[in-house]
């Protein structure tokens, strides 16, 4: 996408423009008819196209050349060019999504002043589609555990293909993230990757944004999926799709084309879908909230994200790096982190996952005082023990039980704590509490403590059987 595409089926005027252009520094090519003007821009869209309104001999004319263009290459400026301009053709034009509209014979100086502007608001139109793609999300994955690595290898599988992916997990585990790195690492890197944010756009809007929409007043209007040819469109929380939008994605995926809403004619598109939610899939489709067919088309290749209570051998480190980006970002303190604020960082429960994360580490940065390593009491405590002038206050739960069954249940909770927090890895586990390896088994035994296997770790639970004894 680097020369001028001059189309006219007079060949005085395209080697006059054309001459006219390369004395200025531009490339050109030249077609005389409709069907060396496809082909030239098949072959490689051009930076801009010239276009004649009335073409001889050809099958189509210049309208019908510049909406092809507008539907498969939305961003090529086209600037129509006629002998017989008047006031309808030229609205008739715009409308279809030219830039300008010249009419026979141009002043060169006044042809020289658009094609200058169309090129550099193209330019701009393209910086800004780069920006965007680039500012809002990183694709870095941050994780050492084994179930975060078990995650990327199934991500690594994936980015050089075009196959669907669908991404599971709780909220805030970073899914986002893991298309961004599929698309990162894909031979799509260089184009666009559009999120639809499902549960945030108001459902009788949805087809619209999707799809684009054709008027009368304001012509053709692109949506997402437009946006997003050539690239990778994201379905974020693909289970609040409405179901009435879900049987034309369904259509989208099988077809790759579409109407825009309001328009006749249909608009290719090259789309890799990857989708994401925090929903079981298949209890949605027995409810009738989403349909299977678009189940079975979204989920070729399902990966699910791990929560932060299965990687919390990586909060050290994502921590270390939410403290780099708010000092790259915000200017906030480079500070360390503690031993005792790791230790306790690692036994709390994140219900929100790593955003909750992020933004803990973004609260104890912007209130904490100095730039001294962060020590544990700047860390929000538990809300079920929490520590109070060195002694420990319980919740009532734990308090009305006896002395006992009280005891039984806190060595429980703290020894799952303490294993999860160092991935299933019993030595160190024990190492840390103070206890003989085998003394530890004895005691995790005792409790019904046992662990398993989980996304490539080892996660530990209580056995059912005592589970259910304490129903």
């Amino acid at each position: 996408m680097s020369d001028i595409l001059i189309v006219d089926d007079e060949r005085d005027i395209r080697e006059l423009v054309s001459d006219i252009l390369e004395d200025e520094g531009y490339a050109t090519r030249l077609a005389g008819n409709s069907d060396d003007c496809m082909a030239a821009i098949n072959t490689e869209p051009p930076a801009l196209l010239i276009l004649d309104i009335w073409l001889k001999d050809s099958r189509m004319d210049g309208i019908d050349i510049l909406k092809a263009v507008k539907r498969d290459n939305p961003d090529v400026p086209v600037v129509i060019i006629s002998g017989h301009g008047n006031i309808e053709i030229a609205v008739a034009a715009i409308k279809q999504g030219a830039y300008d509209f010249i009419e026979k014979p141009f002043n060169i100086d006044q042809l020289m002043v658009v094609i200058r502007r169309a090129m550099e608001a193209s330019r701009l139109r393209r910086e800004n589609h780069s920006l965007k793609r680039n500012e809002v999300t990183s694709a870095d994955m941050i994780g050492e555990s084994a179930s975060f690595r078990t995650m990327v290898s199934q991500l690594d599988k994936v980015t050089k293909s075009n196959g669907r992916v669908m991404l599971t997990g709780p909220a805030g585990v970073g899914k986002e993230i893991a298309a961004r790195y599929i698309h990162a690492n894909s031979g799509r890197a260089n184009a666009p990757f559009v999120t639809v944010n499902c549960a945030g756009v108001e459902p009788d809007r949805m087809e619209e944004v999707l799809f684009g929409r054709e008027t009368p007043e304001r012509g053709v209007e692109p949506g997402l999926l437009e946006e997003a040819h050539g690239g990778v469109i994201y379905f974020d929380e693909v289970a609040d799709m409405p179901v009435g939008t879900q049987s034309k994605i369904l259509r989208v995926l099988v077809d790759e084309q579409f109407h825009r809403v309001g328009g006749a004619d249909k608009v290719r598109v090259d789309l890799r879908v990857i989708s994401s939610t925090n929903k079981d899939l298949n209890v949605e489709i027995k409810a009738g909230t989403f349909r299977e067919e678009l189940f079975h088309r979204l989920n070729v290749v399902p990966i699910a994200v791990p929560s932060l209570e299965e990687r919390r051998e990586d909060i050290p480190v994502l921590a270390e790096h939410f403290i780099a980006a708010c000092n790259e970002t915000q200017g906030l303190a480079l500070r360390e982190l503690s031993d005792e604020a790791v230790t306790l960082m690692q036994t709390m429960i994140w219900p929100g996952n790593v955003r909750q994360l992020k933004n803990l580490v973004e609260r104890v940065l912007i209130l904490g005082d100095g730039t001294g390593p962060i020590e544990a009491r700047e860390l929000p405590k538990d809300d079920e023990i929490q520590a109070e002038e060195g002694r420990v206050v319980l919740s009532g739960a734990l308090a009305t039980l006896p002395l006992r069954e009280a005891r039984e249940a806190f060595e429980r909770e703290y020894l799952l704590t303490q294993i999860n927090r160092f991935g299933g890895n019993i030595s160190r586990t024990a190492s840390f509490v103070g206890m003989e390896r085998s003394a530890l088994h004895r005691k995790l035994k005792s409790l019904g403590v046992v662990t398993s296997s989980k996304s490539g770790a080892r996660v530990a639970h209580v056995a059912e059987a005592v589970e259910t004894a304490a129903e």
